[in-house]
């Protein structure tokens, strides 16, 4: 497994985008993506070799992050990608790792399967592909 990109939930996509820009250099490398399912809208952040952000706001009252965004928001999780989620969640099972959200397609990756899992106090989505929608490539 590898790191994909770390997820930062924020009040409002426009002002994260903003400060990821102003502050550190970042730019925005995705379309503006709603994931009906976790009711976040999602865009990908992207600079020169370093991680990948994914900004994440709520789409809706009832989202699992609107509590978080409305203290302020912060680091929500780090996203691993491996090679097949199928494979890989009964391995992390069996390690006592907590599957909270099985396998459902994620509409910030062209639908394919994403997870989260929980291990201590680290929250993980767990993704098998590098897709990522409106993706503009490397920088």
């Amino acid at each position: 497994m590898v790191i994909d990109h770390i997820g930062i939930v924020v009040r409002s996509l426009e002002q994260g985008i903003r400060q990821w820009e102003e502050l550190f250099g970042y730019a925005r490398n995705s379309d503006i993506v709603t994931n009906t399912r976790q009711k976040v809208r999602v865009v990908f952040l992207n600079k020169k070799d370093s991680l990948t952000v994914k900004l994440l706001e709520p789409s809706e009252p009832d989202s699992s992050v609107s509590a978080f965004a409305s203290k302020g928001g912060g680091l929500h999780h780090i996203c691993f990608r491996c090679g097949d989620l199928n494979t890989e969640i009964p391995i992390l099972k069996r390690k006592r790792v907590r599957l909270i959200v099985p396998p459902q397609p994620g509409e910030a990756f062209c639908d394919h399967d994403i997870a989260f899992l929980f291990a201590g106090n680290l929250n993980i989505e767990l993704i098998d592909t590098s897709e990522k929608a409106g993706w503009l490539g490397p920088l």
